[in-house]
């Protein structure tokens, strides 16, 4: 197949599906406002210029029919058997008024959750999009049930989740000396891989860390993550004297994820929303990690409250260190935990079922759209 992506080819996402499917010889394109942040070896990268400023949609400024224009064009050249629409904004709103079929669309989370009570353009043009779809993906019931309140009928949403490459992400990646180089050999260790964005709230954690410190001195924490609150969350670990306890290390590549999560102890998030479950949480579980997350949305359905995780109420820092605390004190429960969070990933989230789950849909939309 010749399959165009629609995309930030910046975002691992991205890179994880389209990467898939180059990897099993299809012709893989992708067409994005943004550069990679890396190589992505075999396939096709198609950057838009955003000259002409005109109209806010969301992330960017751009001249709608100059966008649209360059879209024609491109699909005109690529002449793609389907295109994939990756999150429900800029880029996928200009892109399904091309009136291409077959046109997949995937809602990522905030685009259909929170953008559009936040933004009166978002507010018709996600539902538009949807509309306008052959087929809608999305790995969240919560997701899917703000999609159906727009009106979009159910039948027209497939549960694919985003998956998680579990060969990659495993228990066994553990780095010895990678603890020395944190400082955190002899120490247990915290871990948040989080955007620092306000809906991730980063600090949340950064509030309960005093609160651990004072009942586990020796305690560290590990802080990954870029984004708006970056300086905000290094200011507010000074002010409350708990920088020395910390390691904020900025953005790590995905594939170096891995021995970072197994050199730790715990995974925690503190997101006010995601769609489904978030990878952050869910490439946790797959190493092994006990995780501690906050109650909103799926959660629920993915780590069972002291069973395979702790799950806490929004912007509690107390709550929060309550179970950091219980878990760094409790070693066999961090280990069932972790044991049994793999194995909810290893059923339920694994990246080349799911993958595949895609390839059989994109073969039958062609297939429709041939005949």
């Amino acid at each position: 197949m010749r399959i165009c992506f629609v995309a930030d080819a910046a975002d691992i996402h991205t890179q994880r599906w389209a990467g898939y499917f180059a990897n099993r010889g299809d012709d893989v394109h992708i067409i994005s406002f943004d550069e990679p942040s890396e190589d992505l070896g075999d396939i096709n990268m198609h950057v838009l210029r955003t000259v002409g400023t005109k109209i806010t949609i969301l992330k960017y400024t751009i001249n709608p029919l100059y966008v649209l224009k360059q879209f024609k064009k491109l699909i005109k050249e690529i002449k793609p058997d389907i295109i994939h629409g990756h999150s429900v904004r800029d880029h996928t709103i200009i892109a399904i008024l091309t009136g291409f079929h077959p046109f997949v669309v995937t809602a990522w989370g905030s685009d259909v959750l929170i953008y559009p009570k936040e933004s009166m353009v978002m507010r018709y043009a996600v539902p538009f999009t949807l509309r306008r779809a052959d087929l809608i993906t999305s790995d969240g019931e919560n997701t899917k049930e703000a999609m159906i309140n727009m009106g979009i009928g159910s039948e027209r949403i497939n549960r694919i989740m985003q998956g998680i490459d579990t060969k990659k992400f495993n228990p066994s990646c553990g780095y010895e000396k990678l603890r020395k180089e944190l400082k955190i050999f002899d120490s247990l260790a915290v871990i948040s891989t989080r955007r620092f964005g306000a809906i991730h709230d980063v600090e949340t954690l950064i509030k309960a860390i005093p609160l651990v410190l004072k009942r586990i001195s020796d305690a560290k924490f590990i802080i990954i993550g870029e984004g708006e609150q970056k300086d905000f969350l290094i200011g507010l670990a000074k002010s409350l004297n708990i920088f020395d306890a910390t390691r904020f290390l900025g953005w790590i590549p995905n594939n170096k994820l891995p021995i970072y999560l197994t050199s730790t102890d715990i995974h925690v998030s503190t997101s006010l929303s995601d769609s489904g479950l978030s990878a952050a949480t869910a490439e946790a579980m797959a190493c092994g990690l006990p995780v501690i997350i906050t109650d909103f949305g799926d959660n629920r359905r993915w780590v069972e409250d002291g069973v395979s995780g702790f799950i806490v109420p929004l912007k509690d820092p107390e709550a929060l260190a309550e179970k950091i605390i219980y878990l760094l004190r409790n070693e066999d429960l961090r280990k069932e935990f972790g044991m049994r969070g793999r194995k909810v990933i290893e059923e339920r989230n694994d990246y080349y079922k799911e993958m595949e789950k895609m390839k059989s849909i994109y073969i039958d939309l062609v297939g429709r759209y041939k005949s």
